[in-house]
């Protein structure tokens, strides 16, 4: 009995496996399932299929002229190709786009695309007898109406436009065209350029960043990239003379980052805001990319909070950190609706333990905004509000007694990043010797709310901020008393962008060098050690080395 049941089972089991061979086999020719399950199979590209894609351009002076498509066919990619900066065109990228099962057999699904002024067959080896299709703007399409063309893993599923010769992507499985668009009258404008994605959306996981094997974790800190749309204008690059007086601001600037980024190799990097220098960015998803990118190809998570000039160009501060968020070794989030600001969130840096979730540092991210909403009371900047501290204290508090605190057992440490410095920054006399340079006056709020003395409270050992691009020293806070102990380190990043200001040769001989801020921080006898490092002069040097807490406390140096 019991050998026919088995007998029995192994027969229907092989009835089923072949009957789904079969069903699978009818449906890549003939589309015999339900959608729902055609789009669960392995071979298909979930989601829309760009079937065609055109350029519109229109010209003030010619009021017959539209750069809207009919809108019942074509989608409009809104960035003007000319960045609304052409004095009479304008010119959008326009898709054609479907669900795979509203497909008809006149409908072509597009295999590639490319640009330049030649048709690809004959510009281009190894290309055969394969017909493309030309489109304004020296857009080339090679497209397919075979059967099923749209499960193909080359199959165009989204298009996009980017900004600049040094435009990259940062989102996976995009690639940007080499070429830019053929525009008439391009004049100063940066190059648009194509970028298309194939196949399905890949999704992205949020990195978890943990202690190495050795105890230690390293965090870099690049306050101010000031990235342009573009390559981006040099302000006051030190030396003047440097490679022939010749300085692309974006350019420099990435090749200072990815050089500190190879050396130093470190577990986290932390923007502490204006990477996006709004004011020479009308496509900020350009900029944002160019950073990204560099950390996504090291493999490094990052975490960014916004400074006063990143949402001065085309996105707002929401769109700017969705953007980033979405992005591969993002660990950057809005935070709560609740709380005033974007980008108020924590991250939690795990034991070197694999087989916990405890957690042995904790990072926290504050939005201080941008410009103060009064003026006439308090010039200058906005500061960090109640509603902001509130959450702080409360989520740290929350985090002092959940298991992922609380089954640590050894000394935990807490930091803190935000980029206009506090008002207490602006106290010369904690200032500590050989700890950087003062070389401007601290534009903190002319309102203090208080939030030095939060993060005392819920043991933040030190925080660092941004925005005074000369300023990169570490003050040393401590309370009235004779036998006080020191309670915080205030510290500057330091600029590390050359779009940017500088200079300051006056009170900074030999002018500013650009520079990142590092901190290492070390389990084994919970102590955090931090340093700079040039992108001129002595480049492999850790300038100005100390140690700034030791067993889990703040130490004077």
């Amino acid at each position: 009995m019991t050998r026919r049941i088995v007998r029995t089972s192994i027969q229907l089991g092989a009835l089923t496996c072949i009957v789904f061979l079969l069903l699978f086999i009818l449906d890549s020719r003939f589309r015999v399932l339900p959608d729902a399950i055609h789009n669960a199979l392995p071979a298909h590209t979930p989601g829309l299929v760009i079937t065609d894609i055109t350029l519109a351009t229109c010209s003030s002076l010619n009021l017959l002229s539209s750069c809207k498509l009919d809108a019942q066919k074509w989608h409009r990619i809104e960035k003007d190709l000319y960045l609304n900066k052409g004095w009479l065109n304008h010119a959008y990228i326009h898709i054609e786009r479907k669900k795979e099962s509203e497909l008809v057999e006149t409908d072509r699904v597009i295999l590639d695309v490319k640009v330049g002024r030649l048709d690809p067959v004959t510009s281009e080896k190894n290309q055969g007898a394969e017909r493309w299709e030309s489109r304004p703007g020296g857009i080339w399409l090679k497209r397919t109406s075979k059967r099923h063309a749209s499960d193909s893993v080359k199959a165009i599923t989204a298009v996009d436009v980017l900004f600049g010769a040094d435009a990259v992507e940062a989102r996976p499985g995009w690639e940007i065209l080499d070429q830019p668009i053929l525009l008439s009258n391009p004049g100063d404008n940066q190059e648009a350029r194509l970028t298309v994605r194939r196949g399905a959306h890949v999704p992205v996981e949020r990195p978890t960043v943990r202690v190495n094997k050795d105890g230690k974790f390293k965090i870099m800190q690049v306050a101010d990239l000031h990235l342009s749309t573009g390559l981006g204008v040099c302000r006051e690059a030190e030396p003047a003379g440097h490679n022939g007086g010749k300085c692309d601001a974006d350019v420099r600037t990435l090749e200072f980052l990815g050089s500190v980024l190879d050396s130093e190799k470190p577990d986290l990097v932390v923007l502490s805001g204006d990477q996006v220098n709004g004011e020479t960015a009308p496509d900020a998803q350009s900029a944002v990319f160019k950073f990204a990118e560099m950390f996504i190809r090291r493999e490094i998570p990052f975490a960014t909070i916004f400074g006063n000039h990143d949402d001065e160009g085309s996105l707002g501060r929401l769109a700017l950190m969705q953007l980033t968020q979405s992005l591969p070794y993002s660990l950057s989030l809005p935070g709560p609706s609740s709380v005033e600001g974007v980008g108020n969130y924590y991250v939690e840096v795990l034991s070197r333990s694999i087989s916990t979730s405890h957690s042995a540092l904790t990072l926290y991210f504050l939005d201080t905004h941008g410009y103060s909403p009064d003026e006439r009371q308090y010039r200058g900047y906005d500061w960090i509000k109640k509603s902001q501290i509130d959450w702080f204290k409360s989520t740290a508090q929350n985090l002092k007694s959940s298991p992922a605190h609380q089954g640590y057992k050894h000394y935990r440490m807490n930091m803190a990043f935000i980029h206009i410095p506090l008002p207490e920054y602006r106290n010369q006399a904690d200032i500590v010797e050989g700890s950087g340079t003062f070389a401007e006056p601290p534009t903190a709020p002319g309102f203090n709310s208080g939030f030095k003395q939060a993060l005392v409270e819920e043991g933040v050992l030190a925080v660092s901020c941004g925005h005074d691009h000369v300023n990169d020293y570490c003050a040393l806070s401590k309370p009235e008393g004779k036998d006080a102990k020191p309670d915080l380190w205030m510290c500057y990043g330091g600029g590390a962008g050359f779009g940017g200001y500088g200079g300051y040769a006056h009170v900074i001989k030999g002018g500013y060098h650009r520079r990142v801020r590092v901190f290492e921080f070390d389990m084994n006898d919970a102590s955090i050690r931090t340093w700079k490092r040039l992108e001129y002069g002595d480049t492999e040097k850790r300038v100005d080395e100390m140690v700034i807490a030791q067993g889990g406390n703040v130490v004077a140096p």
